[in-house]
């Protein structure tokens, strides 16, 4: 399910399909989707703000796991592999993944403001990046790209705070 900005927003309901997902991508491959698995998870997608594997761990220890940091890791790792979070380099931090399964390029626009990520697909964007590798004879083997701005809410609070202000 692609998250975009919007003030309205069935948060539930993403979790619900990101769970589902993943219970049918776990399954078709024949992997295991433990308790910790399931539980990082949904952790990590309580909110569309990346999360370090830090900030997991009161949680975890809270639902009666051992809460050490190598049991996230192990967990996160175990989802990243699978497609079903994303690491954002920038803030070692991790996010949902909106197309379990795709194994397409990591674009993301993560406000500044209010820390929140979105996993932007496009095919007009991937297009010209592969033309322009390939226009340099580039041989792409994993793609990352992290554009850090303001969301439309944060970027509409600025603008009235500054009309406030000049008045």
């Amino acid at each position: 399910m692609a998250f975009t900005f919007q003030s309205k927003h069935d948060h539930g309901r993403c979790i619900t399909q990101a769970m589902a997902d993943a219970e049918q991508l776990c399954a078709t491959h024949g992997q295991r989707f433990t308790k910790i698995r399931k539980l990082v998870l949904e952790l990590v997608w309580q909110s569309h703000r990346p999360l370090g594997a830090y900030e997991l761990l009161p949680a975890i220890k809270e639902a009666g796991f051992n809460s050490a940091p190598p049991t996230v890791y192990r967990a996160l790792e175990f989802l990243q592999e699978q497609g079903l979070v994303h690491r954002i380099s920038s803030l070692n931090a991790f996010i949902g993944c909106s197309h379990p399964g795709h194994q397409a390029s990591s674009c993301f626009l993560i406000c500044q403001q209010c820390q929140l990520a979105v996993e932007l697909e496009s095919s007009t964007l991937a297009s010209a990046i592969t033309s322009i590798t390939d226009d340099m004879g580039f041989v792409v083997e994993r793609e990352h790209l992290e554009i850090v701005g303001k969301c439309p809410n944060c970027a509409a609070e600025t603008a009235a705070l500054n009309l406030e202000n000049s008045d």
